[in-house]
Order: C-alpha cells, then structure tokens, then sequence
C-alpha cells in the first residue's frame, strides 16, 4: 500500500480544483492578527468552495520571495495557478468577504 503524501503548496495552488485563498502572515504582525478571525469566518461560511491556507512569511521565505510579499498581511486567491485576487494590508471582515466573492469563478 502507498501512501499519498500531502501535495506541496505549489502543487495545491496549480492543481486544486477548488480556489485556494492564502493568507500570507507572521506571527509578530498586529495587523496579521486583527485579520485572522475574518479570514477563519470567510474559510467556514465558503467551505467546500474554496480551500484555506496560512503561509507564515518567516517560516516559508522562499514562498513569501515567488509572490513578491513585501508587507503582510497580503491575501491572494488562486485558481489553477492564476492568481485572482491579491489584497495587502488589514481589511474587515466585509471587504474581505466582498472581494472574495467578486473574484471567485
């Protein structure tokens, strides 16, 4: 029996059928934090929709360096590769949920 491993973040964001929405993020950013909740609220009420994932800056660098992340928070939606949305900085929750939307397929 072969396991399936669990495919790399670059794997999930070209091949995922469903958007994938990343929050680019590091765990000294007030502003990070203030976003947070909005982000998890729009990842429940979407599910099945889109798939969530959280990128800490620090930690996933070369990341962060491929998307040109230069100040967090910044939100990118991602749909077989294409980039469909990409926010920089703390919005609220309707905005973000707004915009989101706006740029689902």
């Amino acid at each position: 029996m072969t396991e399936k491993l669990p495919p790399s973040f670059f794997d999930l964001i070209e091949q995922s059928e469903k958007p994938v929405l990343v929050d680019f993020w590091a765990e000294w950013c007030g502003p990070c934090r203030m976003v947070s909740p909005a982000i998890s609220r729009i990842a429940s009420e979407l599910k099945g929709r889109i798939v969530t994932v959280k990128v800490n800056v620090d930690k996933k660098q070369h990341v962060a360096a491929k998307y040109g992340i230069t100040s967090i928070p910044t939100i990118m939606l991602f749909h077989k590769g294409s980039v469909l949305l990409r926010l920089t900085g703390a919005h609220p929750y309707e905005t973000l949920r707004q915009e989101i939307e706006k740029a689902l397929p």
